[in-house]
């Protein structure tokens, strides 16, 4: 056998207090490698038998072959004789099975290397299987990681036993993503891959927004606050509708907290990204009124010819029209996102227009349906002609 030292096995002991990969499974994958690199450097049709051993005592490594003990050996790669088996174990008998030492005098370099590769593969599988374990529970929920490094527009985030990756898509739009930085992110996806698995985060989901909540909020951490709905446009603005299981608590004040101390804290988190607080409802106009704030209502109509499309036309006055629809239509966006409800704006002095516009329609079409029929003298003469038939 192969002398290796007691090393070896302290670092499988090592392997499985530090990367949670068990002793005996190392120690098998030692066997098999070497067996293999066994079978490759000899060659042959008889290699069917053979095995690897490990004395952890000795700290010994060697290939065998295992064959049965006989009387009369008739086939020399399965069996031995008896005299020679008990070269090896004195107390063996006729029939029983022994490992004979097969191994190469100058298999130690080979040894090692196979040691060394199997090791080597097994520690990459344990941290591939650890990584995927932990992340995979924290999939769908906050983590807070240090920022490693950028690289072609994607930010490094190590969260842990990895680097998450950040895409660009996933960033806030303007925001400088510095060395160090440590933030809060939201675990997207883990994907498997040959290596790691890799941790896809974002900084922009509105699962963000909610976790942010659910920690400053005491009374959404206990449900009597609930969250409905949240649309986000990440460094912007941000909606949230909320509902109270109990009348007697205001669901926004409780989100704002005591003179604006909780909200006060989530945007400082989310580095002064505005946030609108809306009160949630059943009804549809009052949810949409709601919904548009900071702009004034004057009324909301609900399209009843197209309730699966879920349709809404809202009428504002003048002065609201441009903060009712928001810079680049932000805010009916949001809105839109929030309630479900696509929602078409218009101002009051647009509203009269359009009425007017269809009056005028409407009259224009009545006039044209009693406009007088011209008939002719022949065609008066039939006429005559038919009416005095029939009396």
């Amino acid at each position: 056998m192969i002398k290796v030292g007691k090393v070896l096995i302290e670092a499988t002991e090592q392997l499985e207090r530090e990367k949670g990969i068990p002793k005996e499974a190392i120690i098998r994958s030692l066997c098999d490698a070497m067996v293999t690199a066994y079978k490759k450097q000899i060659k042959g049709s008889q290699l069917f038998n053979i095995v690897g051993f490990v004395d952890e005592a000795k700290g010994e490594i060697g290939v065998f072959r295992i064959k049965t003990v006989v009387e009369e050996v008739q086939d020399e790669y399965t069996e031995v004789t008896l005299e020679e088996a008990r070269e090896t174990n004195p107390k063996c008998e006729v029939g029983e099975e022994i490992r004979v030492e097969v191994t190469p005098s100058d298999f130690g370099r080979i040894a090692a290397q196979s040691a060394k590769q199997v090791i080597t593969q097994r520690i990459r599988e344990a941290e591939r299987k650890l990584v995927l374990d932990e992340f995979m529970d924290k999939k769908g929920t906050l983590v807070t990681g240090v920022i490693r490094r950028v690289e072609n527009r994607n930010v490094f985030v190590n969260i842990g036993k990895t680097d998450a990756v950040m895409p660009q898509r996933e960033q806030i739009p303007g925001q400088y993503y510095r060395l160090n930085d440590r933030v809060r992110v939201y675990v997207l996806d883990v994907k498997e891959t040959t290596k790691l698995p890799q941790v896809i985060v974002s900084h922009v989901h509105p699962k963000i927004v909610q976790e942010l909540f659910e920690l400053e909020v005491p009374e959404i951490e206990d449900g009597v606050v609930e969250i409905k709905s949240i649309s986000r446009e990440a460094g912007y603005r941000t909606k949230i509708a909320v509902v109270s299981i109990d009348s007697n608590i205001d669901p926004v004040g409780a989100c704002i907290g005591p003179r604006g101390s909780r909200i006060q804290t989530i945007v400082n988190e989310l580095k002064n990204e505005k946030i609108d607080i809306i009160r949630y409802t059943e009804n549809p106009e009052e949810y949409i009124t709601n919904a548009l704030s900071p702009a004034r209502i004057i009324n909301v109509h609900v399209m009843e010819d197209s309730p699966e499309r879920k349709e809404a036309f809202v009428i504002v006055p003048d002065d609201q029209l441009s903060l009712a629809i928001g810079k680049e239509g932000q805010n009916v966006r949001l809105a839109h996102r929030l309630t479900g409800w696509r929602i078409d704006i218009k101002s009051l002095s647009q509203y009269d227009q359009m009425q007017e516009d269809y009056d005028n329609y409407q009259e224009q079409e009545y006039q044209e349906n009693e406009e007088p029929i011209e008939v002719s003298e022949e065609q008066t003469q039939e006429i005559t002609e038919e009416t005095s038939k029939e009396e």
